[in-house]
């Protein structure tokens, strides 16, 4: 797989040892396989404060948007961008008639396909993968695989969006607002300008840029960000906030108003709604 894709690896090994806990947020018994031996070995080398808690919250506050978003919007498509070595397809709880749709680099989803190729397929959903440089046209190859832009669609972007420079971000944030059918919803996650300036930072971002996989893109306005880009914030959270803690977040959390601080953001966006409409 190319350098970036081993980032995906990383985050399965922390959902593996969330897994293994006692007193575990989530369960994910495929994590430990496709992390496979690279993946903890790149959570040793990026261990950080922070790094596994954080992982453990964005992946519990991501699990309960999803099922609760599907559940509540009746939504029978979700798009998972740069899915990496996502199993919610596997673990999570969906109705049926759903289908997901993962997208990533060739490499990868073939990669993950050997991994996964003895696990059985749960019955009443349905797994498409989609081969795609999400920095090139993706819409076309969506499209061909099934995905239907007039109906409501929960679009998901976890662990993407700092790996992207700023117009490519602002692109692809307003190409799915503008893809979107009413009811549709994004749920993601993005650092601040900060996390990428702080000299504390410095130790992990010079071993991610070593192993080639740079973190390019933060902001201090996530709500500003996405507002611009076509969407309706509907809640922005840091970890250790309420609805983001989930008994994990060891640190004091610091007001937005506090600069320089380095910061993650957990997002919810609705798309806005159609001009006369009053649902």
């Amino acid at each position: 797989m190319e350098a970036v894709s081993r980032t995906a690896q990383w985050t399965a090994a922390a959902r593996a040892l969330e897994t293994e806990r006692e007193d575990r947020l989530f369960a994910d018994p495929y994590a430990r396989t496709v992390a496979d031996g690279i993946g903890f070995e790149l959570l040793e080398r990026y261990a950080g404060a922070g790094t596994v808690p954080f992982l453990a919250i964005r992946t519990t506050y991501l699990d309960r948007a999803i099922v609760r978003t599907v559940e509540e919007r009746s939504i029978r498509q979700v798009v998972f961008l740069a899915a990496g070595m996502d199993t919610r397809f596997y673990r999570l709880p969906w109705p049926d008639g759903v289908t997901v749709y993962e997208l990533d680099r060739p490499a990868l989803l073939d990669a993950k396909a050997t991994m996964l190729a003895g696990e059985p397929q749960p019955a009443g959903r349905e797994r498409r993968t989609v081969p795609v440089d999400l920095t090139q046209d993706w819409t076309g190859p969506l499209k061909e695989a099934g995905w239907r832009s007039d109906e409501p669609v929960l679009w998901v972007v976890e662990g993407l969006l700092f790996f992207l420079p700023e117009d490519a971000v602002r692109t692809l944030i307003s190409i799915l607002s503008a893809h979107s059918a009413p009811g549709s919803v994004l749920v993601g996650d993005v650092i601040s300008r900060s996390a990428l300036t702080n000299p504390l930072s410095r130790p992990f971002l010079n071993c991610l840029k070593e192993d080639g996989n740079p973190w390019l893109f933060g902001t201090e306005s996530p709500e500003e960000l996405l507002t611009e880009c076509g969407w309706d914030v509907r809640e922005v959270k840091q970890p250790g906030e309420e609805g983001a803690d989930f008994g994990r977040w060891p640190y004091q959390v610091a007001a937005r108003e506090v600069p320089r601080v380095p910061r993650s953001f957990l997002f919810t966006c609705d798309v806005p709604a159609a001009e006369g409409d009053t649902r």
